[in-house]
């Protein structure tokens, strides 16, 4: 499967892309990793650091390259069936946590085991960054699991 527009503005949404002077600039996000775009960690290959700057086009373009590769976390790691709209809400989730969090989480152990009613919660519980829960990781957090039940998550 691949993520859809709705997933892909949902990832928008809470990535944002700061700008200044027409190019994005780079970022600390909230766990103080430099960022840029809408929240790639790398860019060309090489980490992000502090004073980089890329074009809008650029940033949109290194965001759809690497959901390739988030895609494929879910596409390999998943094991039961997903809905798009399902698909769409772990992509978002495993581009901001990463592989690692989700190959280990309950949350996969228990989406595995078909209990797809239990993924929502399961989502909600990842609101934190360096042990402090944010306002912002908890209203992303919802939006995932509205988006996970197929129910409109913008309002959020």
């Amino acid at each position: 499967m691949h993520i859809s527009q709705e997933g892909l503005s949902l990832i928008k949404k809470f990535e944002g892309c700061p700008v200044e002077n027409g190019h994005a600039v780079s970022y600390k996000c909230a766990a103080g990793v430099w960022t840029i775009g809408y929240g790639s960690t790398k860019y060309e290959g090489k980490p992000v650091f502090g004073g980089m700057c890329i074009t809008t086009k650029e940033a949109e373009e290194l965001l759809l390259h690497e959901m390739g590769e988030y895609e494929g976390y879910i596409n390999d790691l998943v094991k039961v069936p997903l809905h798009q709209h399902q698909f769409d809400s772990l992509v978002a989730w495993v581009f901001n946590l990463g592989p690692s969090n989700l190959s280990s989480s309950t949350l996969l152990k228990v989406l595995n085991s078909g209990a797809y009613e239990d993924i929502p919660a399961q989502i909600k519980r990842w609101n934190k960054a360096n042990g402090q829960v944010l306002e912002g990781l908890t209203r992303r957090r919802l939006a995932e699991s509205l988006l996970f039940e197929g129910q409109n998550w913008e309002h959020v």
